[in-house]
């Protein structure tokens, strides 16, 4: 059983420092995803007890005083994870870190009728938040996106969730195929009647190198909305959250007043944390020198490298001014913005063209917090450049 051990105040460093934990799965492989996930026959989840536990031994001789914010299996599909598992990764996690009294665990799952049972198990190893990838609410959309579950599983799912976990949030994806206004109101809302404290909400992207992407490029993806319909169904959509109690505070997600997502609050305030698993990404902060930090693909070869000694791959250096440019990108994504004086620290000039932004609406400045509006963010990446003069 994994418990909290060590009160902690505040966190080592003004973002924070987090661990993610990459379980490379899945059942199968949805058209639209273009994240690092495998589909295997057999997964020997001894072996891969043992490898992720090398790999925090070894990353605990760095940050092992460190305060930890958060937890966060994502994939893949963490939820084919043995439950014994987690709970075996979460008890190295308490031996090495001191934890932060209020640390969220997560792990994101998919709502099939067979890993919704597991929930308790993982629970009992120590997640107190859970992830659901409802991705839509109709079962031809569903089956479009690939998903195997239905749409009765998905609400099962998301109702057996909310009773056993502390904290439940769901993923959907809107401005999908033939979807018009009406539809994604109506389905919006039946997900948020359901009571869960955080929603993710995605528009549809077509990414290179998905099957998705093949089938845009040979005409064979019809009915998708253009950009006015999508750019209403985003607006409609903070209007309706905010009924159901859920602020916009991130440019895609909405959450209860203290259920916001700990763990990726870390990214967009730009604090530090450690990748673990095939593909995982990281940032750490070491000696006042800033590294990336990221590994290999390939679940074999990861194996192969812990196995070695280390699973991670050489780290680079993050210049300052390129610092300045991921704190921009991050945080301004928040509602709440970025700090100016933190945004001048890194890139040694403050943000460029910020009278014409704030007199365009586009922005707002208050105290030493710069954000955008509500109109600005529809237009962010046009922002972003404006303010870093790209």
């Amino acid at each position: 059983m994994f418990h909290v051990k060590h009160s902690a105040p505040e966190d080592w460093q003004e973002g924070g420092f987090a661990l993610y934990i990459h379980w490379p799965f899945c059942k199968a492989k949805c058209p639209y995803c273009d994240f690092n996930s495998h589909v295997r026959q057999r997964i020997d989840q001894d072996e891969w007890r043992r490898a992720y536990l090398a790999e925090l031994d070894r990353a605990a001789a760095e940050t092992g005083g460190r305060i930890l914010r958060s937890v966060f299996f994502g994939g893949g599909t963490p939820s084919l994870m043995d439950p014994a598992v987690t709970g075996a990764i979460l008890d190295r996690i308490a031996r090495h870190w001191r934890l932060a009294n209020d640390l969220e665990v997560t792990l994101e799952a998919n709502p099939t009728s067979v890993e919704a049972a597991r929930f308790t198990g993982y629970r009992q190893a120590g997640v107190n938040r859970v992830s659901l990838g409802l991705q839509a609410l109709n079962d031809l959309d569903l089956r479009r996106l690939g998903r195997q579950h239905s749409a009765a599983e998905g609400l099962a799912a998301l109702d057996l969730a909310r009773s056993i976990f502390e904290r439940t949030s769901c993923d959907l994806i809107y401005a999908r195929q033939d979807q018009d206004l009406p539809a994604w109101e109506e389905e919006l809302r039946s997900v948020l009647t359901r009571g869960p404290d955080h929603i993710s909400l995605y528009q549809l992207t077509i990414e290179e190198g998905t099957a998705f992407a093949r089938l845009f490029d040979a005409g064979k993806l019809a009915g998708l909305p253009d950009e006015d319909l999508a750019a209403d169904m985003y607006e409609l959509t903070a209007g309706i959250c905010a009924e159901y109690g859920l602020h916009d505070y991130e440019v895609s997600n909405y959450a209860r007043e203290g259920a916001e997502s700990r763990h990726n609050l870390v990214y967009w305030r730009m604090g530090d944390y450690l990748g673990i698993g095939p593909g995982a990404h990281g940032r750490l902060t070491l000696d006042g020198i800033r590294y990336a930090t990221s590994t290999h693909r390939s679940p074999e070869l990861w194996l192969e490298a812990v196995r070695q000694g280390k699973g991670e791959l050489p780290r680079e250096v993050i210049p300052r001014a390129s610092q300045a440019v991921e704190y921009m990108m991050m945080s301004m994504r928040l509602t709440e913005g970025m700090s100016l004086a933190r945004y001048t620290a890194l890139n040694g000039a403050p943000p460029k063209a910020m009278r014409e932004l704030t007199e365009s609406g586009m922005i707002r400045i208050e105290n030493d917090r710069l954000a955008a509006t509500p109109a600005g963010r529809l237009l962010l990446n046009r922002l972003v450049l404006e303010l870093s003069g790209a």
